[in-house]
């Protein structure tokens, strides 16, 4: 830890010098040769003591990023390089930890940084206070109150694409945890004349252009507004666009960030209305009318604007017309009405429009308050950042310069008190003697401009007030006469005769010599702005418009509420705003951040020194850092100063075991300091002059030098001996390997020529037992040889009688043998497949096994066909055995049967029990159905068919009606004697019932069905089981049929059909009936 504070100490790798105290030689020259050599390493940061210098770099720098926010967490505020987080973190802690009420005061002229910085800085607080969905609700609404506030208070002008255009300061209030609970917001001074004059190359505010741009269609055409810039005349055009600056996209942002803070739909509306209300106020144009008395009058050109604004406003036309054209002055009981010029007329519309504006203002800031303010009564810790203008010298410089000024008098005066105080304070606490600090106290100019009775502001509100012609030569007059002998004030009109041919300064001009410089004031418009009048008409017309948020903005319009008494000036109202924030600001631990413009270019990388010098000296930096050395130079605790340069010193390096006092006491003795530099506090060693730091620094960075050579000389000491050793114990290992290696070779060769006469002298014993093993075999096979041929001729010689009887039946038998014996292996290997149907068979090798070979195939198919048999179900068997009925019944017979084969016996081809039309009929019939199947009865009459459903149960013959399902015929299976069919392709079939039966009454039946096959099978099989009888199948072309009492022969003939192949019937006579089959 001891290492790392050193190592990022303010001191090391310092680019210039990171605090101006400890700059040596101290003036203007140094002081901003050390600010540029900062900058061009992009160190934009500098300390003054605690004071921050902030050089805008008018670009991104990779400096605020979520681990900078933790590297400045909790750490001394000079324990790191100069940073805003820094000054952020200390007036943190200080807060949370010690309960000291904090502020920030942001100060520099426009286009310095002020707005980013104070967002840096709330940034930073809202980054390292406590989470929870509270507190981010909490931190998440002030931060968005930025987005608004900028919208409605920030412009674009010649230095600063964002500037604000009033004084802001808000307080964030904290619990005793640190968490943020809330805050309040205060306005000053905002620049309304802006509104409707704007100075070449600058713009109006964000918000006109906002809206215009990212506004949607249907808005707009709400507010009466056109998307183009150019039909506005408070609208500049020539900044209108601002390069890299997307105002629809803000436009989102801000409403988005209104919505956060807590604005309700129809109060962001009312906001937007009364924005379109001052933006189209600009249009209305007056033209002059004489009156009969001869005075002159203004009337409204066109008065289509004035209409529309009425519209947005829920104004009477006609009561905001007069009071364009009108002033009414009340004098106790008396109303007098006067008539309005061109020029008075288009100064109550501008003046109208600046105060509608500037209230609309402060009433956002109101409610931005209400929603931010904290919701708990506890007592709450207050952080304070103020971000208001910086000190103000243009060419022409008026009331409001002089006005801004005066504030940044104030902040000055209270800096040098609370600077002074604090330094004080800390001498105290340290037990160090307090020596009196000379400094330039600005009282004097403050009292020029404050005082009651004859300060500058008093004198112009007395102006204002007095009856009578008031001219803003008056007003000079009067500072003439009173201001004479001030030593701060200059006028070429005053008695003092030493302004009397200084031409540098105007007859209409003064000037006065502020703590920054002298500033020439412009009197001309001191008076009009000081009184901001608003014409009672004027403000009676607002009070009565229909639009809520446009009444409450004008209150004294209320006629039940008249105040004769005149309303304050602007001048004294600024003054009272700014003795309230001066006390306000008395009762916190200042923190100061000043700003610095580096170019007017806007451009990065570039450095003005003259124009950094023009607003070093207006902040009064110099004078800053004078006050700052007046005692002491540099103060630093004990323990960190111990650690920094225990090194210098033998005693104390490299660890010191006593207090760390003692020890910085043994090391500035051994150093031998002057007593007169230094002075040890309490917890502090106290230094007064820079170049005995910077002597310390010296010494230290020398003694590092001879640390490091001591360091690198030990290690290399070190890396030499160990790189010895390595060597040695490398070269014991590689003599080893070396000599493991040698053995190893020997080894090997005497192993290899050991193996090579093994080889030999096992070869030559296995040759000599070869040689020995064939003698042994030849003589054993000679041995067996002749035995054979012994026992052949002794055989030979007691069986050759049997031979000679018997020797050619036993050949043939034996060959015989031979031949069937090879017939049957070479039959196991050209054994065709097990497919029932497969007829290969291999081919017969001899004539006299054509027996055989049949034999041998029918047996074969016999046993596949039984395997095959075997794999059958119960009920694949059956569908085979009535495919094997069909086959022995119309194979060859019936030109239909092969058709018929590879389709399989349904049955059941109406599906009677699912079908809910066939559920009578299905009802009717208790027994098994065995087919069920539509066929076509022919009519005895003229041989046309009817649809009938055919049923075949085990007992009975059943005919029933398609549609209805009733039961037309029913005919026991033991009636039926003969099924009549033709051989041709055709599906007709007769069924012939037993004479004198109660079902032959009327006669044959006659059918034709897409089924035959299968019916006439299952008829012929369901008779059989159930009479033990064959029933009579009859395949002939023609045949007779009983009808009645009269029996017609059938006769079945080839012939084309009309219809194509479906078989027709037609009765010929009273005796045939003719089939025409296709």
């Amino acid at each position: 830890m001891a290492k790392m504070e050193v190592k990022s100490s303010l001191l090391d790798n310092m680019i210039g010098v990171g605090d101006m105290v400890l700059l040596e030689p101290l003036n203007e020259e140094t002081f901003i040769g050390n600010l540029k050599k900062r900058f061009d390493h992009n160190e934009i940061y500098t300390y003054i003591g605690s004071v921050v210098i902030s050089v805008n770099p008018y670009r991104s720098l990779p400096i605020y990023s979520p681990e900078k926010v933790e590297d400045y967490r909790n750490r001394n505020f000079y324990e790191l390089s100069p940073h805003i987080f820094a000054l952020s973190d200390e007036a943190y802690r200080s807060l949370r930890d010690q309960d000291k009420d904090q502020c920030i005061l942001i100060t520099g002229e426009s286009g310095a940084g002020k707005t980013e910085a104070s967002k840096l800085v709330m940034s930073y607080v809202a980054a390292v206070c406590g989470k929870g969905a509270e507190v981010n609700e909490v931190k998440e609404q002030l931060l968005q109150s930025n987005p608004v506030l900028e919208a409605f208070g920030n412009a674009k002008t010649v230095r600063n694409d964002n500037s604000s255009r009033f004084g802001k300061y808000m307080d964030i209030e904290f619990d005793f945890k640190g968490d943020p609970l809330g805050g309040v917001i205060s306005n000053y001074l905002l620049e309304k004349s802006r509104v409707v004059k704007q100075p070449r190359g600058e713009r109006n505010f964000h918000v006109f252009y906002q809206l215009l741009s990212g506004a949607s269609e249907e808005l707009l055409q709400k507010l009466k507004l056109e998307r183009d810039f150019s039909r506005y005349n408070y609208l500049s055009l020539d900044s209108a666009k601002v390069n890299g600056v997307d105002d629809a996209a803000n436009f989102r942002t801000v409403r988005n960030a209104m919505q956060i803070v807590g604005f309700m739909d129809h109060e962001t509306e009312s906001v937007l209305e009364v924005v379109a209300a001052v933006l189209k106020l600009g249009n209305i144009e007056f033209k002059p009318e004489s009156r009969v008395n001869g005075l002159d009058e203004s009337k409204i050109k066109d008065k289509n604007e004035l209409k529309e604004i009425c519209e947005l406003t829920s104004i009477d036309q006609l009561v905001l017309e007069r009071a364009f054209s009108f002033r009414t002055v009340e004098a106790k009981q008396e109303k007098v009405s006067t008539t309005l010029n061109v020029a008075q007329a288009y100064y109550a519309r501008d003046a109208l429009a600046k105060n509608l504006y500037s209230r609309l203002f402060s009433w956002l800031v109101n409610r931005i308050n209400e929603s931010i303010k904290a919701q708990t009564k506890v007592r709450k810790k207050v952080m304070g950042v103020l971000d208001i203008y910086g000190f103000e010298i243009f060419e022409e410089n008026s009331f409001e310069q002089f006005i801004i000024n005066y504030c940044n008098e104030k902040l000055q005066q209270i800096f040098i008190e609370l600077t002074l105080k604090e330094e004080q304070e800390e001498y105290i606490r340290e037990d160090i003697e307090w020596t009196h600090i000379d400094y330039f106290n600005n009282a004097i100019i403050c009292d020029l401009i404050e005082n009651n009775t004859n300060g500058i502001l008093a004198m112009l509100d007395e102006e204002c007030l007095r009856p009578g012609t008031v001219t803003d030569e008056t007003f000079l007059e009067k500072l003439n006469q009173v201001c004479a002998t001030h030593q701060h004030f200059e006028s070429r009109m005053s008695k003092c005769s030493r302004f009397l041919n200084d031409t540098t300064l105007p007859h209409s001009c003064f000037r006065i010599q502020h703590y920054a410089g002298k500033v020439l004031y412009q009197v001309e418009g001191f008076v009009d702005k000081n009184n901001d009048l608003l014409y009672r008409d004027l403000s009676q017309a607002m009070w009565k418009a229909g639009h809520a948020l446009i009444k409450s903005l004008f209150p004294e319009g209320n006629p039940a509420k008249v105040n004769l008494k005149r309303p304050p000036t602007a001048g004294s109202q600024f003054k009272a705003s700014v003795a309230t924030l001066m006390k306000n600001l008395q009762t916190k631990n200042p923190n100061y951040i000043r700003c610095i413009k580096p170019n007017d270019k806007k451009a990065a990388h570039i450095f003005n020194e003259s124009l950094v010098c023009h607003q070093i000296r207006y902040l009064g930096l110099l004078e800053n850092v004078r006050v700052r050395r007046a005692g002491y130079a540099f103060r630093q605790a004990y323990e960190p100063c111990l650690e920094r340069y225990k090194m210098l010193c033998k005693q104390t390096w490299p660890h010191w075991k006593g207090p760390a006092r003692s020890g910085v006491e043994v090391l500035f003795n051994e150093l031998e300091i002057p007593m007169e530099e230094y002075s040890f506090g309490r917890s502090k060693i106290f230094i007064r002059n820079p170049r005995t730091l910077f002597q310390l620094e010296d010494i230290r960075k020398q003694r590092l030098e001879d640390l490091a050579t001591l360091i690198q000389k030990i290690y290399r000491g070190w890396k030499c001996r160990t790189h010895f050793l390595l060597m040695k114990k490398s070269q014991v290992v590689i003599a080893a390997w070396c000599r493991r290696y040698a053995q190893q070779k020997r080894y090997q060769k005497i192993k290899s020529s050991a193996l090579v006469i093994q080889s030999y002298i096992r070869g030559w014993k296995a040759r000599k037992l070869l040689r020995e093993l064939k003698h042994q075999k030849r003589c054993k096979e000679a041995a067996t040889t002749i035995a054979a041929y012994w026992h052949g001729t002794q055989v030979r010689r007691e069986y050759r009688k049997f031979f000679r009887a018997n020797a050619g039946k036993k050949i043939y038998e034996f060959t015989l043998q031979r031949i069937v014996q090879k017939y049957f292996l070479e039959m196991k290997n050209k054994m065709p497949s097990l497919s029932p149907i497969d007829k290969n068979w291999p081919p017969r090798p001899y004539l006299f096994l054509d027996a055989t070979h049949k034999e041998l195939k029918r047996i074969f198919h016999l046993w596949r066909c039984k395997k095959y048999r075997d794999q059958f179900t119960d009920q694949q068997k059956l569908i085979y055995e009535e495919k094997l009925e069909a086959s022995e019944l119309f194979k060859d017979k019936k030109a239909l049967y092969p058709s018929s084969v590879g389709q399989p016996f349904q049955g059941a081809y109406l599906e009677i029990n699912k079908n809910p039309k066939y559920k009578k009929l299905k009802d009717a019939i208790e027994e098994k159905i065995i087919i069920a199947e539509v066929v076509n009865k022919i009519n005895r009459a003229n041989g046309k068919s009817t649809s009938r459903i055919f049923l075949l149960t085990n007992n009975n013959l059943l005919l029933a009606d398609q549609k209805s399902g009733q039961i037309k015929s029913e005919v026991p299976l033991v009636d039926v004697t003969k099924v009549s069919m033709s051989s041709q392709n055709d599906g007709f079939f007769a069924v012939h019932l037993k004479e004198g039966s109660e079902a032959a009454s009327k006669g044959d039946f006659l059918f034709s069905s897409d089924h035959l096959i299968e019916m006439a099978t299952k008829l012929y099989r369901t008779t059989l089981s159930q009479t033990n009888q064959k029933l009579n199948i009859e395949i002939s072309d023609e045949f007779l049929v009983q009808f009645r009492q009269d029996k017609v022969c059938v006769k079945f003939i080839q012939g084309a059909q009309k219809n194509g192949s479906v078989p027709t019937c037609k009765r010929k006579n009273n005796r045939l009936l003719e089939v025409a089959v296709p």
